[in-house]
């Protein structure tokens, strides 16, 4: 790649241009907030069109030139509202993709907040709302970093501010089809992720993928007397117990041939603290956590099952009858890089040959989402893991996520050559998705700071 200027911006000028325009940014933040952009209550609605209407005028303040376009979902029918725009610098620069939503998840109880939830509130260098970081905060960042730069950005930047994330992207393929040349870059950088710490900035190195299949057991065509023929017949949720717990070997870790298990990507720098987990999921004190190795890899990299729906009769109202079948669903978190078809296919099989006591088992496949790692060795991972030492004043310490974006790995399989880099401006006190969201605002800052570096690096002449 080359660049139409050589050089690069020195960390203490472009700190100094974001504090100028602090103000500014926490604020565009709180009028974020402010719109209750909730894409539950209709990604087509009138609320939804306005909150992007409001990114696009934001985006235009920095030099973007945003618009806002209606997405159509692959049945033709209306979808979410999206903001897509560019500032090309020259036809020789490299080109780098901007990526945020401005869809924010719903608000069930807001007598769970400590704040109103729709009302921006600073308190002890946290910013209280919902959606301040997931994902009004990966706005902040991409106007922030943008308005530093200024006239001396070297790349070109495409942006696509999504309206639809948090309702699993329904209509993100077709749209990024239909605007492929809006969308081709050489590097995304997708700011929906979070850092180890406030203070300790972070890429993620991988996501898990994810695959479902419902099972069904059967051990008696109809249901029958417990009393009559209970002892040489199991009831079907016992035969269904028994069959969920043979995935499993002595340790508690998954042992299903053909599901894949890797170690997290590009090393490992620090693990997870087993204190901070078990704290923080409200785990029983007596629990001892499933699995070996390291706390980081079964969290992030190594495949995990979990029983999501079981079919059962309810004990209120149960009366002494074995029950003839059973029906559950499971969730499969599959290791980054392997294909979810094949880890599907692999766990089907087993289920199948594995019924106890020759029941008949039943296996039903559902939906697939692909996992995704990042290349540890290419260049904008090097050139972001420096900006963030510059920004942050400490090395980065990287981190996996054990949950899927699927979105990513499509971004990545329509645009191949692409380098994609996952940052965000959450911390491990965001509670995202949950009562009392928050962002750090020094976090915030160094975060801005660093995205206006790593543009500025990937810039370089020499690139």
């Amino acid at each position: 790649m080359t660049a139409p200027d050589a050089g690069t911006l020195d960390a203490d000028l472009i700190r100094s241009r974001v504090e100028s325009d602090w103000n500014r940014i926490v604020e565009l933040l709180s009028r974020k907030i402010a719109l209750q952009s909730v894409s539950a209550k209709g990604i087509t609605a009138e609320h939804m069109k306005r909150s992007a209407e409001f990114v696009a005028d934001e985006l235009k303040l920095v030099g973007v030139d945003a618009k806002v376009v209606q997405a159509t979902n692959e049945d033709g029918t209306p979808g979410a509202w999206e903001v897509i725009g560019s500032r090309i610098v020259s036809p020789d620069a490299p080109t780098v993709l901007l990526y945020a939503h401005h869809d924010v998840q719903p608000v069930p109880d807001a007598s769970a907040w400590n704040t109103d939830p729709f009302v921006a509130t600073e308190i002890d260098g946290r910013l209280y709302g919902r959606g301040s970081a997931d994902d009004g905060g990966g706005i902040a960042i991409h106007s922030g970093a943008l308005k530093a730069l200024g006239d001396d950005l070297k790349v070109n930047v495409k942006v696509f501010i999504e309206g639809e994330e948090e309702m699993g992207s329904p209509s993100f393929i077709p749209f990024v089809s239909a605007h492929k040349d809006e969308f081709a870059a050489d590097v995304i950088i997708v700011a929906d992720s979070g850092n180890w710490a406030a203070d300790i900035p972070s890429l993620t190195t991988s996501l898990r993928g994810n695959t479902t299949v419902d099972v069904t057991v059967r051990g008696l065509k109809h249901p029958v007397h417990s009393g009559q023929y209970g002892g040489p017949i199991l009831d079907s949720n016992t035969l269904a117990a028994m069959l969920i717990s043979s995935l499993y070997n002595e340790n508690g870790e998954l042992a299903v041939p053909g599901v894949a298990s890797e170690e997290p990507v590009g090393g490992l720098q620090q693990d997870v603290d087993e204190t901070g987990v078990r704290a923080d999921a409200g785990v029983v004190d007596g629990y001892v956590l499933a699995g070996t190795g390291s706390l980081a890899s079964r969290l992030w990299t190594k495949p995990s099952l979990t029983v999501i729906g079981f079919d059962a009769q309810p004990v209120e109202g149960s009366f002494n009858v074995i029950s003839p079948e059973t029906r559950f669903r499971l969730s499969l978190r599959t290791a980054p890089s392997q294909r979810p078809e094949e880890a599907q296919s692999a766990l089907m099989d087993y289920l199948k040959r594995s019924a106890p006591f020759g029941a008949e088992v039943e296996v039903e496949a559902g939906e697939n989402g692909m996992g995704w790692a990042m290349d540890p060795n290419a260049e904008a991972t090097k050139d972001a893991l420096e900006a963030m030492e510059e920004a942050f004043g400490v090395a980065p310490i990287n981190q996996g996520q054990g949950g899927s974006i699927p979105f990513i790995p499509e971004l990545q399989r329509l645009f191949p050559d692409a380098q994609v880099l996952v940052t965000g401006p959450e911390d491990p006190k965001a509670n995202a998705h949950s009562p009392n969201e928050s962002i750090s605002l020094p976090g915030l800052k160094d975060n801005v700071i660093t995205e206006a570096l790593l543009l500025d690096k990937l810039g370089k002449a020499d690139k």
